[in-house]
């Protein structure tokens, strides 16, 4: 029994003077915070470990400038409380910030109790409120907790919060929701992107994706938000689109107050009712119009007399020139000059000049059969009516412009939630409904979709936000079980990018379709390494597609195209394939074609096949062919009626002679030059149209050659 107690006795270990007075001072860290702060630096660093997490990362400041280290607490912390460890591959830069971010997703989420811990515990902070300004990567799981916490009125501060320091969003694992979950999300993403700092937006690992979320999802990253019926009450509307608003039209206000203070000193100046006291209160005014030096001469200038009436009627200047002086200064003062630009002032005195020297001419024309007039109010009232029409005009647009900013802000203009939060089913593609006229917001610069089954929908309205978001610098799909199977990269006349066409090849391995449109080949060397990315990374290439393409220079990519053995259509279209070629070339292109029997689509259009060309690529189907295209087109290749006879008897030989083996069905034939003889044309078409069938037109050459000519 003594032993027993002995046992006990040496097992127990009171704690040291200074541990006992660290727990003291860290349960009264409210009152005594400054003093510890001012502590020696080993005296602070054994009670640090004492702290909870909120002065913990109130005194890192002081900490560094002592040369402590809080790092090895902050690892501790997250061993205690997360219970995980991170993965070897994660180089943890900042314990602090991980376990921060990491407490406030836990805590969000109701998954982590602060009870449960006394380090996570203090009655002078709120757990959300506090840790929120430390978070710049937040992830949204599943039935998309934390959303209704995050957007609830106790909570604005929490979300003003991550306005300023979010910089990261995720969402991971997402099921579908309901429809005032999808309400709190739009307005909560308004906030973090459109309002906040958020530049990097990912989704991944949806087993299910609801199409909804998806959509809703891309178009606020892409700054585009129609929140219509989605928000239950207008008036809870964000307060930042309200401070806004409130500031344009403060602003605006100001400066029609501005223009119309520079307008009756302008005015008062010519009635000589400013003093020197007024002028030095002033505001400077806008410059003065061309052949004026200053304010009092444009004045004299306005009240220089003026002997002939603007009425050519006689009862109306009567009329006029019974009005005294003193309801004409009445009149005067309720008139204003335009608070136009200077150009536009410019522009407005030369109107009233030029109309000012059509009134002299007229005045000296009647000078000597009417009496002098002795009022100048005619002149005077002219400059200013016209001003005041002009003033008055740019007002209402102020206004009007005003007013569709306001309801802008409202949101009383938008489309309804079909348009938003689902898909859009209408004729036009997805997305694409409302993009053109949506006022923008700011968008993300980083987007990522990984591993999340996108529809053809998806995929279309992905496409149609594209080409207009501008900010987007960097786009990842990646593991989506759709990839991708039709591209098409258009060139407005710059490079042929081959290094970074490579990569997105080698992404796509069910790409199945390749269009590229308007590229400058600038290296030799960019043909060939693109042929070989095909060859290598697209497996399941079918359609591949040249359109304004200068290939004159690579006949030896071209033949290696159409001996592919994979693909099914092949389109040359302007690429000046004959430009410079000799008829050896031409042969190895029938030869190359004759042997392959999975091509059965060849287009040729504006490549100058003419008609010698024509005829010779009819052995395409002679009879120790296997070829088997179904359709060739040859527009706009300089062909004539002639060559076109010819090459219509040559495939009946063929035909003829092979009668089922040959699958030719479609032949192409629009814009050439048919029209030079019509009897000619016809006989061909006639026996063309006998095999196959025949698309053409009734085109004009001379007419497009005129064209073309007068465009040069």
């Amino acid at each position: 029994m003594e032993a027993k107690h002995e046992e006990i006795v040496t097992d127990w270990n009171p704690l040291s003077l200074f541990d006992l007075s660290a727990a003291v001072v860290t349960s009264v860290m409210g009152h005594v915070e400054r003093e510890v702060w001012a502590l020696p630096g080993p005296i602070l660093q054994g009670i640090l470990p004492s702290l909870n997490i909120y002065y913990l990362e109130r005194i890192e400041e002081t900490a560094v400038k002592k040369g402590l280290s809080t790092q090895p607490i902050w690892c501790k912390l997250w061993c205690d409380i997360m219970k995980t460890r991170p993965s070897r591959f994660e180089s943890i830069k900042c314990w602090r910030k991980k376990f921060l971010e990491a407490f406030f997703s836990n805590v969000l989420r109701g998954i982590l109790d602060v009870s449960s811990d006394q380090r996570l515990r203090d009655p002078y902070f709120l757990p959300l409120l506090y840790t929120s300004q430390h978070v710049t990567q937040l992830t949204i799981y599943n039935m998309l907790e934390g959303i209704a916490e995050l957007m609830a009125k106790h909570n604005q501060g929490v979300l003003e919060n991550l306005v300023v320091s979010l910089r990261s969003l995720t969402f991971r694992h997402l099921l579908s929701s309901s429809q005032s979950m999808r309400q709190q999300l739009s307005l909560l993403l308004h906030h973090l992107i459109h309002h906040g700092a958020v530049n990097h937006v990912s989704m991944n690992s949806w087993p299910n994706p609801d199409s909804s979320l998806i959509v809703l999802i891309l178009k606020m990253s892409a700054g585009v938000w129609h929140p219509g019926k989605t928000l239950v009450n207008q008036a809870s509307l964000c307060h930042l689109c309200r401070e806004t608003s409130v500031d344009q039209s403060q602003k605006l206000d100001q400066e029609h107050e501005t223009h119309l203070g520079s307008s009756l000193l302008l005015h008062g100046l010519a009635t000589g009712q400013h003093s020197d006291r007024d002028l030095r209160n002033e505001r400077p005014l806008p410059s003065m119009p061309p052949g004026f030096e200053n304010v009092e001469e444009l004045a004299r200038a306005l009240n220089a007399s003026v002997d002939c009436h603007l009425s050519s009627s006689p009862s109306q200047s009567k009329m006029q020139h019974s009005t005294n002086s003193g309801s004409c200064n009445a009149e005067k003062g309720s008139v204003r000059l335009s608070p136009a630009k200077s150009s536009q002032n410019g522009s407005l005195l030369n109107e009233c000049q030029k109309r000012g020297k059509g009134i002299t001419k007229r005045k000296l024309g009647c000078h000597q059969k009417t009496s002098k007039v002795t009022t100048n109010s005619d002149l005077y009232d002219f400059v200013f009516t016209v001003a005041r029409e002009e003033e008055e005009k740019a007002l209402l647009n102020k206004k009007k412009n005003a007013k569709e900013r306001r309801t802008f802000v409202n949101c009383s203009a938008y489309p309804t939630e079909d348009s938003t939060m689902g898909l859009v089913h209408t004729d036009r593609p997805v997305g694409i409904t409302s993009l053109k006229t949506a006022n923008r917001f700011r968008s993300v610069s980083i987007l990522e979709i990984l591993s999340i089954r996108l529809n053809r929908n998806t995929c279309q309205m992905l496409g149609n936000l594209l080409s207009s978001w501008v900010s987007l610098e960097k786009l990842v799909l990646s593991l989506n079980k759709t990839n991708l199977e039709h591209l098409e990269v258009r060139f407005p006349r710059e490079p042929l990018q081959t290094s970074l066409l490579i990569p997105v090849l080698k992404a796509s391995r069910s790409l199945q379709s390749l269009s590229l449109d308007s590229a400058v080949i600038s290296c030799p060397q960019q043909v060939e390494q693109l042929l070989h990315a095909l060859k290598e990374y697209s497996p399941v290439l079918k359609r591949l597609s040249f359109h304004d393409i200068n290939l004159s220079h690579h006949s030896k990519d071209v033949l290696l195209l159409l001996q592919d053995p994979i693909l099914q259509e092949i389109t040359f279209s302007f690429c000046r394939l004959f430009e410079n070629c000799t008829m050896e070339f031409l042969t190895e292109i029938i030869s190359a074609v004759k042997k392959n029997s999975s091509l059965k689509t060849l287009k040729l259009p504006g490549n100058r096949l003419g008609n010698h060309r024509l005829v010779a690529l009819a052995d395409i189907f002679s009879e120790d062919s296997s070829a088997s295209i179904c359709h060739l087109d040859v527009s706009s290749n300089c062909i004539k009626p002639d060559g076109l006879l010819e090459f219509a008897k040559k495939l009946e030989s063929y035909v003829a002679q092979r009668r089922e083996h040959i699958k030719f069905t479609k032949l192409c034939l629009s814009q050439n030059w048919l029209d030079q003889d019509a009897v000619v044309a016809e006989e061909a078409l006639w026996r063309l149209k006998a095999i196959c069938s025949v698309v053409s037109d009734t085109w004009d050459s001379s007419q497009a050659f005129a064209d073309y000519v007068s465009v040069m």
